[in-house]
């Protein structure tokens, strides 16, 4: 019998009992995963033939399986009805490996439905970790949830995984795919999984669950599992996803089409965008349209704990129409009538794009999938593909300042010249290859050597191109979408699916190809009276720099502002133009500049006299003609740092320049004007673009060394 009550409703029917080659449960076994699967799927509900065989393999002493299947198939049913069985046997708990906080929190509750005691260790949840550790010893809890990185935690091994060792009943690896080279990209921890299989008592049984493992993954997760591992792949089809593709609009066009289109979309849904500023500023257009008539909100991973989960629970529970979501909610999340998805740029990988429409469809028979594609995405694409691949210059440096005694990320920071963000990346690659170690009071080299492995990352890379081509592909819509998906995950099963856009020539629900024009002004004329926050350093980077640790407050810059952030789609075309020479500057960008600083004086203590230029970006004409034209509508004076320019050429053409050298740089080029100039008055700092905010940093101490009392730096555009 098919039940629809829960996303594991689909997946735990299937015909009555297994077929006669397979292992079928004892009546006392067969009871208590009937149990558990009525109480996830409804009364009579039963464990698919392939979940009988996961389950039926998992009772064995050593077990390693591998399940491959679609989203909404029921890989959770197997693991707890396996560990129902084993616990009321007496085994140990499961220990659950899961990547995302969403994805806990809805395992958690599936398992209290199927009549099991289960809790997490997460970042989330800090102060009650002391409380689970002592239940999951003492045997009160029959699973435990827990990060990749947790695993990887010093602490955490010595007091949970040393406890458990020799009875933890079942370790699971959910979104197994991570195992694998995929892995490197998304959580370089999720590698070290493998170790931990390592270090378990043979007699454990280890399952592996994932639904975007192509037969080369499969292959490698497999073989890290063991030679005898059981594989259990099914079709990856999905009946109940109408796919869509509408191209060649603009980033604006986009936002546009979804503040248009939005109420017109089936029940609640999750839009994807591919960075976090598109994220707040498409949730700002869509209230701007919409008002409290149509309730969205933002989602990302820089939202505390407790808010992304009052938001999930939010859009389960139908009181917002759509969370406008980056790939933080891109796996786990557990709504069965989630009745669309909705992307705004493609993400550069089908495995990741068929990890975020399986959210949709899971529980109900017709969901709509609709992609947004637009030429800026390539940019983006281009940066996925190179941010985790290791520079071996930049880890030799690391590693030359990398003692045998447990150091601390800042300082490691301070002594490479590194950015923070790139040193913990870093250390965690190191630590997938044995080259350092992390204890609870830092990270140490272990002495084993560190070769840049040129052949593996050249194949990684490899990968990640073909696989944003077959993205390229899926946005032409030259074939059927659905069959696309499947072929790249290397589904023996895919055909054509009569469904798509592709398939029968037209878009879902009569939606259209193109926002109307009344809807691109408007998302423009509101998104161009938004200004971002440009937060000032605190800290100098040491290193070639000299200077470390914390700024003086006398040398600080105050807080500012950028009118233009990252890829902003309302100033795109402006940009391009404006970024392509250097002119004077347009009429457009001075009115938009004005128009935030009218709107950020409100905020000033006091009222800046002087206009300083600083063409950070070597754009020196626009910067001239900007401070000129804000000091005469303003009413101020203005002045001009003296720059020498051969001196920072680097620092304006390398992005991958260390900190400290690119701070050492605009130190030496940097010449402030007469001090009588600036001495006793607040600066206002123009700057034509920048990435780093060190020339900014660098040129406000010099400012407030020559005796401005205060530096608010105005950013035309923040890079990223």
């Amino acid at each position: 019998m098919t039940s629809t009550a829960s996303p594991a409703a689909s997946a735990a029917a299937s015909p009555a009992g297994p077929p006669a080659d397979r292992p079928a449960l004892s009546p006392t076994r067969q009871a208590t995963a009937t149990t558990v699967i009525e109480a996830l799927a409804g009364p009579g509900a039963q464990l698919r033939e392939d979940q009988l065989a996961a389950v039926t393999g998992l009772l064995e002493p050593g077990a390693r399986v591998l399940v491959v299947q679609a989203t909404g198939w029921g890989k959770s049913a197997v693991y707890w009805a396996a560990t129902a069985i084993r616990r009321s046997e007496g085994a140990g708990p499961t220990l659950v490996v899961s990547p995302l906080l969403s994805l806990m929190r809805d395992q958690v509750a599936a398992a209290a439905r199927a009549g099991l005691t289960a809790a997490t260790l997460n970042s989330s949840n800090v102060g009650d970790w002391a409380r689970v550790e002592e239940e999951l010893r003492s045997g009160a809890i029959d699973v435990v949830l827990v990060s990749p990185e947790r695993l990887a935690n010093p602490g955490f091994g010595r007091r949970v995984l040393d406890a458990l060792t020799g009875h933890l009943g079942m370790l699971v690896i959910d979104e197994a795919h991570a195992v694998s080279d995929w892995g490197h990209d998304f959580r370089p921890d999720y590698r070290r999984v493998a170790d931990t299989v390592r270090a378990l008592n043979p007699d454990t049984p280890v399952l592996a669950t994932t639904a975007t493992a192509n037969a080369r993954v499969t292959d490698d997760v497999a073989a890290q599992l063991g030679a005898n591992t059981l594989v259990l792949r099914g079709p990856l089809a999905r009946s109940s996803l109408e796919l869509a593709v509408i191209d060649s609009l603009t980033p604006l066009q986009r936002y546009a089409w979804v503040a248009e289109q939005l109420p017109h979309l089936p029940g609640s849904g999750i839009v994807y965008t591919l960075t976090v500023a598109d994220a707040h500023r498409l949730a700002e257009a869509v209230r701007d349209q919409h008002g409290d008539a149509l309730p969205v909100a933002a989602y990302t991973g820089q939202l505390d704990g407790a808010e992304r989960e009052r938001l999930e629970e939010a859009l389960r529970t139908n009181e917002l129409k759509a969370l406008i979501a980056t790939s933080a909610l891109g796996m786990g999340y557990d709504k069965p009538d989630l009745g669309f998805c909705v992307h705004v740029g493609a993400p550069p990988s089908p495995v990741s794009y068929y990890q975020q429409v399986g959210r949709a469809g899971r529980g109900i028979d017709h969901a709509v999938v609709v992609l947004l594609t637009s030429s800026a995405d390539a940019g983006v694409w281009d940066y996925f593909a190179t941010a985790s691949i290791p520079d071996p210059q930049a880890m030799r440096r690391l590693l030359d300042v990398l003692p045998s005694t447990p150091t601390s990320v800042p300082a490691l920071e301070a002594e490479s010249g590194l950015r923070r963000t790139r040193v913990e990346l870093m250390l965690k690659q190191l630590a997938v290859d044995g080259v350092v170690e992390r204890s609870e009071g830092g990270w140490a080299a272990t002495g084993r050597a560190w070769e840049y492995d040129e052949a593996h990352y050249a194949g990684v890379l490899a990968v990640r191109r073909r696989e944003a081509d077959i993205m390229r592909d899926y946005a032409s819509g030259r074939r059927c979408l659905m069959q696309l998906l499947q072929e790249s995950l290397d589904d023996p099963s895919a055909q054509p699916c009569g469904r798509c856009s592709v398939c029968t020539g037209t878009l879902p629900d009569g939606l259209p190809e193109q926002p109307s024009l009344e809807s691109t002004r408007a998302v423009a004329g509101l998104l161009r009276t938004q200004s971002h926050p440009v937060e000032p350093r605190k800290m100098w980077p040491g290193g070639v720099f000299g200077a470390s640790g914390r700024i003086a407050p006398g040398e600080l810059a105050a807080p500012g502002r950028a009118l233009i952030h990252a890829d902003a789609p309302e100033w795109r075309e402006l940009v391009a133009a404006v970024f392509a020479r250097d002119a004077a500057p347009p009429d457009e960008l001075v009115d938009g500049l004005v128009g935030l600083l009218r709107a950020w004086g409100r905020e000033w203590g006091e009222r800046p006299a002087v206009v300083v230029g600083l063409p950070a970006a070597g754009f020196t004409e626009l910067t001239a003609g900007l401070t000129a034209r804000i000091a005469e509508i303003g009413r101020m004076a203005t002045e001009t740092l003296r720059i020498d320019d051969a001196a920072v050429a680097a620092a304006r053409a390398s992005r991958d320049l260390t900190s400290a050298a690119e701070a050492a740089a605009w130190r030496d080029a940097l010449a402030v004007p007469e001090p009588d100039s600036v001495r006793g008055r607040a600066v206002l700092l123009v700057v034509d673009a920048t990435a780093s905010l060190w020339p900014v940093t660098v040129a406000a101490a010099a400012l407030r060394r020559a005796g401005a009392t205060s530096v608010l730096p105005l950013v035309v555009h923040r890079r990223v």
